[in-house]
């Protein structure tokens, strides 16, 4: 009896700690985790305090340069923006100077934000859209100096392929919204899709509750203003020094800034920042570290280049 009683007991410590390993498996699977990282919680502030965000940018003491004739570089870290602690590098492009924007890309594989704006001799770049973390090449619609280079993965989250990058032949740029009809009807000779929109039609868009909306993760967005600019910015996250930013946050920032219309592009380890002479200058979290030597390769990168 005793000899069964100590049986029963061993096997039942077995699958204790047997359930033990699976779960943290299970907990610790996936790239683009958020483990380690305690954020603040998310709150909801009324519309009348959204206005303090502005303020909060307007008022902020950036790190402002001037890396070419209508290429500025912002850098500010704030210690309580949405109540926490966030890294934030903003490229403002005059778009009305000579300067050209591009979309280099790799059909299968990867390649660096870095790698591909040192290869077009680009003034600053930032990350473009989502890939296959697998094999490489675009997950999105995709279309390149006329060429429709990938259609969207079946499947795919409409609200993450909602708004477009896009390029006209004159080398206009501007965000679009999908159309019913779908993105081959859209007239543009270069555009990449990418979501959820973030601004439109100069007022912030509300945000589908969602995990990957409400979840705070390094983020990328790209957005036009009235005044023919373009407002590029990186927000770092996943580390107790820059926590991230829901999608609400990051379009009340696009906002902000002036934004008439304003798109997310693909974040998390993925979010890069670079500028000529200076590499990299944002903190890419895909080694885990705040440092600038986490960046992960990609499919697609928007450069800007001087004529």
């Amino acid at each position: 009896m005793k000899r069964k009683l100590l049986l029963e007991k061993l096997l039942l410590k077995r699958l204790l700690l047997l359930s033990i390993f699976s779960i943290s498996l299970f907990v610790g699977c996936g790239k683009d985790s958020v483990a380690d990282v305690q954020t603040p919680p998310i709150t909801q502030e009324p519309v009348d305090e959204l206005k303090g965000v502005a303020k909060q940018l307007a008022e902020a003491d950036w790190d402002v340069r001037e890396v070419s004739d209508g290429v500025k570089w912002k850098y500010f870290h704030f210690k309580n923006l949405f109540s926490s602690n966030q890294s934030i590098t903003v490229f403002e492009v005059d778009l009305s100077k000579n300067i050209t924007v591009d979309i280099p890309y790799v059909r299968s594989g990867f390649i660096k934000t870095s790698e591909a704006a040192n290869n077009t001799r680009a003034t600053v770049a930032i990350n473009g859209s989502y890939f296959n973390t697998t094999s490489g090449g675009s997950t999105v619609f995709f279309r390149k100096d006329g060429e429709v280079i990938k259609t969207t993965n079946s499947g795919f989250n409409p609200f993450r392929e909602e708004a477009g990058f896009a390029i006209d032949q004159s080398g206009k740029v501007s965000v679009v919204k999908k159309p019913a009809t779908g993105w081959a009807s859209v007239n543009a000779h270069s555009l990449l899709a990418s979501g959820p929109l973030l601004v439109y039609g100069g007022e912030a868009v509300k945000q589908l509750v969602v995990e990957f909306n409400t979840t705070r993760h390094p983020r990328t967005a790209v957005g036009v203003t009235a005044d023919n600019r373009l407002i590029a910015v990186v927000a770092d996250g996943r580390h107790t020094q820059a926590h991230g930013m829901t999608t609400e946050e990051l379009a009340e920032v696009m906002h902000a800034l002036g934004c008439k219309e304003a798109m997310n592009l693909d974040g998390g380890g993925s979010s890069t920042a670079w500028v000529k002479n200076r590499g990299v200058v944002n903190y890419p979290t895909d080694n885990g570290k705040f440092d600038r030597e986490g960046e992960r390769g990609v499919a697609t990168v928007i450069v800007f280049v001087e004529k």
